[in-house]
């Protein structure tokens, strides 16, 4: 991307981003996944749902009829989103299979505070039509239930697809990928530290604001972009805003 930026001369001059560039390579890995290996997979799926009957997958090809995207949960864990399915978290960072792919996992907490998986989905790319899909797909297979608040990473494809789909859903970023965010954005750690204590903390509106432009005039981050962008993202960020919300410790 680096390099298109110099040959062009300037960003807006590339006429796509490095989210277009990673989703054309998606495309071109799924067209190299073998017809085998998608009918494996969906064999070795439909005899788990023979020995579990309320096992659920569901998948979509695309139009050259090859295997795009996957959604699989048990009869564990679609019984554990009955009883723990409140606080949802989506993430979906996750390539570590062999086509490099979005792993999705749908997880929860259980009442010791101990990660419970509700679901996974297999990607073929990041659009927030395929997360609109996959959202879809999870409502269908928990019978309709919506998790009263979630947690997710900064996303915008999936943001948006959240708020099609789950729009009475109380939405929060996760704290890690924020504070990873910090680190790469800002690179200083006495302001990650501040930027910590100023979201994390209880108090009033007003006593946010407070601290939060005390904050960045402390570090000389009032032209700051990426700090702006994050003052507008308060309410999905900052204790203060989301203290009436239930989120499990997540």
């Amino acid at each position: 991307m680096d390099h298109l930026i110099d040959q062009s001369g300037s960003y807006s001059n590339v006429g796509h981003t490095k989210k277009d560039l990673q989703n054309r390579f998606d495309s071109v890995r799924r067209s190299e996944i073998q017809t085998f290996d998608a009918d494996s997979v969906i064999s070795y799926l439909t005899t788990k749902s023979v020995m579990d009957p309320q096992f659920f997958f569901n998948y979509t090809l695309d139009e050259d009829d090859q295997f795009d995207n996957l959604f699989w949960a048990d009869s564990t864990s679609r019984s554990d989103y009955t009883f723990f399915g409140d606080v949802l978290a989506f993430d979906a960072t996750y390539r570590t299979n062999v086509y490099r792919r979005p792993l999705v996992m749908f997880v929860g907490v259980n009442p010791h505070h101990s990660m419970t998986i509700f679901s996974f989905g297999l990607l073929g790319d990041e659009t927030m039509e395929t997360y609109t899909w996959l959202l879809h797909t999870f409502l269908v297979e928990m019978h309709g239930k919506m998790p009263k608040s979630m947690v997710t990473d900064g996303d915008k494809a999936m943001h948006k697809a959240i708020k099609t789909v789950m729009p009475e859903s109380v939405r929060r970023l996760c704290c890690w990928h924020v504070e990873r965010n910090v680190q790469t954005n800002v690179q200083d750690g006495n302001f990650t530290r501040a930027f910590c204590n100023c979201i994390l903390n209880f108090m009033t509106e007003d006593e946010f604001d407070l601290q939060w432009f005390s904050m960045v005039e402390k570090f000389g981050l009032n032209n700051n972009e990426w700090v702006s962008a994050m003052y507008s993202k308060r309410k999905q960020l900052a204790e203060t805003f989301l203290r009436d919300s239930f989120f499990g410790r997540m």
